[in-house]
């Protein structure tokens, strides 16, 4: 028999309670003085989902495109009603009297020297995901964090998923029995944008933009927002999106790092478009379950499309898919009953993972953080040696005591990237 079930959040019992939105009330106490770093896209999303939580206010932004920074400043006035003091460079902005956190939300380039920069600070700091460019790069931010024994979220905010938090119970409780494979997979048409090579807006810094990366002729493919899908930048689809279900599935497991990587694909449908496959196939030796991880941007996907983006767990008593909105159990033994929950999409998961990075902040509680830079780097690390393993066609065997690569001179030589004149990298 199947059921096909629209559930509301209390229906889910503990991973409802899981879920369930707080706020601290903050408003009533003095507020956290906070600074972003990035105006784009997504540095406005944390930044509205933190003035949701309520209990700071951003009193400095910076951004290396005058354009994101006019724009920033301007919307975050109207929701906080005071103006945050604008910045071009970070070193100028964690320089400022009486901050006290900051939010990285800078392409990941950036991210190691931003993030170490404010841990000297003594700066609590939420980051983006993924935690580094580099493995190396995350290793030094692990030991700057510790060094300074700041707060530091970062931001895997699926961990704060209603259908994530359920599949993770229902897998604890046995009802799935043993996983012995995983599958995750995000498929979609990519639109890589305007390949000509041209003169950066106007309002852009380039040369700042690219950093301690290497710095490549603008088209806007590999700008603002497009980066993604560029290998000196984003480093692909996989580091990118694909990591945020590479660590759900950590953090449903309860696993750490795989011990071995093998990746194979290419680019074939949009070559001369992007620089990191539009098709891929990885996997990950897991200890306690192997994972494939499937990609292609562009055909049609999965012949059904409402699995194109989800996990697959398959257990010995019923397989389980899960994506954000989503919850379907299919049994091995077909005369059980299958069970599909439709949930609604949490569209606070941002709110809920940004409101325990202040809760943790308020408190100096860095036992309230769900997603610490140790545990960030076992899944960023996980999808940056996969994709060394495609880049060197070579499987990757991963030491996770020492940190380190073994008897793969090739693939070793890309743990670190070297730095672009003048930045130094920490590694």
């Amino acid at each position: 028999m199947n059921r096909r079930t629209f559930i509301g959040k209390s229906v889910l019992g503990t991973a409802a309670i899981t879920s369930s939105f707080y706020a601290p009330p903050y408003s009533r106490n003095r507020k956290i003085k906070a600074g972003l770093i990035g105006t784009g896209r997504y540095g406005m999303a944390i930044s509205r989902a933190a003035l949701r939580v309520g209990g700071l206010e951003f009193v400095a932004i910076c951004d290396v495109d005058s354009e994101h920074l006019r724009q920033g400043a301007g919307e975050l006035e109207k929701l906080q009603k005071n103006k945050p003091r604008p910045f071009k460079y970070y070193t100028d902005l964690i320089d400022m009297k009486g901050l006290e956190a900051v939010f990285i939300a800078s392409p990941p380039q950036w991210h190691a020297l931003q993030f170490i920069a404010a841990c000297e600070k003594g700066l609590d700091i939420f980051c983006e995901k993924p935690l580094s460019y580099d493995p190396m790069e995350g290793l030094a931010m692990i030991n700057a964090a510790e060094k300074a024994g700041n707060i530091v979220q970062i931001g895997f905010q699926r961990r704060q998923s209603m259908a994530f938090n359920h599949a993770r119970q229902y897998i604890n409780e046995g009802r799935a029995g043993n996983i012995h494979q995983i599958v995750a997979q995000i498929h979609y048409r990519a639109n890589p944008g305007d390949t000509t090579i041209q003169d950066p807006p106007a309002s852009l810094d380039w040369d700042e933009w690219c950093g301690p990366a290497p710095k490549l002729d603008y088209r806007p493919s590999i700008g603002h927002y497009n980066w993604r899908l560029e290998k000196e930048y984003g480093n692909g689809h996989l580091v990118d999106w694909g990591v945020h279900h590479i660590d759900i599935v950590r953090h449903i497991m309860d696993d750490g790092m795989p011990s071995e990587f093998k990746a194979t694909g290419g680019i074939y449908a949009l070559k001369d478009q992007i620089t990191t496959p539009d098709t891929l196939t990885a996997n990950m030796a897991f200890e306690k379950a192997p994972l494939v991880w499937h990609h292609r941007m562009w055909g049609t996907g999965e012949i059904n499309p409402e699995f194109n983006n989800g996990i697959f767990f398959h257990g010995d008593i019923s397989t389980i898919f899960v994506s954000d909105s989503r919850f379907l159990v299919s049994p091995a033994d077909k005369t059980g009953q299958s069970t599909d929950l439709t949930i609604p999409t949490d569209a606070g998961m941002l709110d809920l993972h940004v409101a325990e990075f202040l809760d943790a902040v308020k408190l100096k509680d860095p036992g309230k953080i769900s997603c610490t830079p140790e545990d960030a780097f076992a899944s960023t690390a996980s999808v940056q040696l996969s994709m060394i393993a495609w880049q060197t066609g070579s499987t990757v065997k991963w030491d996770n005591r020492k940190k380190t690569i073994i008897d793969n001179r090739e693939a070793s030589a890309l743990l670190k990237r070297d730095y672009r004149e003048k930045w130094q990298h920490p590694g």
